[in-house]
């Protein structure tokens, strides 16, 4: 399955901002729907389970990050999308802090 590619405006944000995206397709479902926002926080704590926003072959992908023996993993929560190895946490571009909802119920925070 191929995934829709994310473009990111900074537009008048600086690099430590959060912002918001919104989740195009289903690789992070049932948790993250396809059409919710997230929040993301460039400056956050990035470590094992985290999910997080990553740059890989030139396109961002949101997943969740998982360290195991030395080596990091860039893990859907749908098995039929591919796990991504990745030699080191550079290619992350930030974490994701908040599932925003338009309800109290259907908010999350991550950290």
């Amino acid at each position: 399955m191929s995934e829709p590619k994310i473009d990111i405006d900074g537009g008048a944000c600086t690099s430590d901002e959060l912002f918001a995206l919104q989740v195009l397709g289903d690789s992070m479902a049932p948790e993250f729907q396809d059409g919710c926002i997230i929040v993301i926080d460039p400056a956050g704590v990035i470590q094992n389970g985290s999910f997080v926003l990553a740059e890989v072959n030139g396109e961002h992908i949101f997943r969740q990050l998982l360290v195991q023996e030395d080596r990091y993993y860039l893990k859907p929560m749908k098995s039929s999308y591919e796990t991504i190895e990745i030699a080191n946490i550079k290619p992350i571009a930030g974490v994701i802090v908040q599932k925003a909802g338009t309800r109290r119920k259907d908010r999350k925070h991550y950290v």
